[in-house]
């Protein structure tokens, strides 16, 4: 009744119709039409814009390597990070009814949503900065490995050339010489930050002991300089907790100790007389210094990660409001017919809310391939090529020193064809909703 009198008054009144939808449609064209129509223009003809060159600039889309690793990153995204988004906002929308805070619940995995693009490519690149110190990530990873696996007592220390430590393959020193019952062993060694060495107890020399091979491991440097080479001189720092090891001639370990708060060891003469005495190599393993997020290899599902960082809350706002629609009487009656949570959930809450799904992911796909801010400033330049999408190899070959706009315009019409099976969906399912 409603769409015949509006007929009516549209063929009543056809200026008065066409008046007011002209401001509309002029600025439909300005902004929509005009550029569309252009951008396929120009991606007809080369980087100067003055020789047609026809379909030459798609040909070099599927062709350049760039480009061709900007678009396998943007299938990645389109795959990833909507349904990863889509099912974080699905499980986050079922959780915030189970719980008595959920509006805060709510408020707070919102909230990335008021943040930039811009702003939180800068948040995550600090937090996957490399150093620990700096990197909210590394220095996650960092505490939980060194909770359940204690690093190296001290991995930047080493003895000086020519003081009978010989380097081996595996990171550990030999003593050239063989240790001997009684002859306390000296192992000086350098490389230590005096500051990671300000705890440690001063240096002592080990007793001689008939009955022991006996040797002190200290840090040969004396505060303020000078001291002597090879000799324990006053205030110079103990090394403790190395690994001492008397080895065979065959290379197996006889007997080991660790050095004590004053630097000193003691192994049985039995086992350790006549062999040779080695700081093995767990003593100076390097410090776990967490993972390469921005390297080749995580770059792109780091970003993605920071993407979905930010639109988990969208998903979750849209999913929670058709959750609110869903009829309580059909759960119950699930529950009762003895379906547990789990059955509820995959076989009534899922289907019934379809529809909403489907209209969320395919929005959230369309965002992807808008997607330039967060790998722009997120990948850092040695990495920016492994990161590359579409829509920053757009602006990469137009504007950003390929000054090739005939290949960016080409860039820009393949997305406009991406979106357009999208967008297809979207209208077809909400002309489905308004027939029901």
């Amino acid at each position: 009744m409603a769409s015949a009198k509006a007929v009516a008054v549209i063929r009543a009144r056809p200026w008065a119709v066409a008046c007011f939808l002209l401001p509309a449609l002029l600025l439909l064209g300005a902004l929509i039409v005009y550029p569309i129509g252009y951008s396929i223009q120009r991606s007809l003809f080369d980087a100067s814009g003055s020789s047609f060159v026809g379909l030459d600039n798609f040909q070099d889309l599927f062709t350049n390597e760039a480009t061709r690793k900007a678009l396998s990153n943007t299938l990645i995204w389109i795959v990833v990070a909507p349904a990863v988004a889509t099912g974080l906002g699905l499980i986050f929308a079922v959780l915030t009814e189970r719980i008595r805070w959920a509006t805060a619940f709510k408020l707070v995995v919102f909230m990335p949503m008021a943040i930039s693009m811009l702003a939180a490519g800068i948040i995550f690149r600090l937090v996957y900065e490399q150093d620990p110190d700096r990197g909210l990530a590394n220095a996650a990873l960092v505490t939980v490995h060194d909770t359940f696996s204690g690093g190296a007592a001290w991995p930047d220390a080493r003895p000086r050339p020519d003081t009978g430590l010989t380097a081996q393959e595996d990171g550990a020193y030999l003593v050239d010489a063989t240790a001997r019952a009684g002859e306390p062993v000296l192992l000086p060694l350098v490389g230590v930050k005096p500051a990671d060495a300000s705890g440690e107890a001063e240096a002592a020399p080990a007793a001689a002991d008939p009955g022991a091979v006996t040797g002190t491991v200290w840090l040969d440097f004396a505060p303020g300089g000078g001291g002597t080479q090879d000799v324990i001189d006053p205030g110079e720092k103990a090394l403790s907790g190395l690994k001492v090891e008397a080895v065979r001639e065959d290379g197996s370990v006889a007997a080991s100790a660790t050095t004590g708060d004053d630097g000193t060891f003691s192994l049985p003469a039995e086992d350790a007389d006549g062999a040779q005495l080695r700081l093995a190599a767990g003593n100076f393993t390097a410090a776990y210094n967490g993972v390469e997020w921005l390297g080749p290899t995580l770059v792109t599902p780091a970003i993605i990660a920071s993407y979905v960082w930010m639109w988990a809350g969208f998903a979750m706002v849209l999913i929670a409001a058709g959750l609110a629609a869903v009829p309580r009487e059909t759960l119950e009656a699930a529950r009762v017919d003895g379906a547990n949570e789990w059955q509820v959930f995959r076989r009534i809450t899922v289907p019934l809310l379809a529809p909403l799904l489907a209209v969320v992911l395919v929005t959230l796909m369309i965002n992807v391939l808008k997607v330039f801010d967060l790998v722009y400033v997120i990948a850092p330049s040695s990495s920016q090529a492994d990161a590359n999408v579409l829509a920053l190899e757009l602006y990469r070959s137009s504007f950003g020193g390929g000054a090739n706009q005939g290949l960016g315009s080409a860039i820009a019409v393949l997305l406009l064809v991406l979106c357009v099976p999208m967008m297809i969906m979207n209208v077809r399912r909400l002309r489905q909703e308004k027939k029901r």
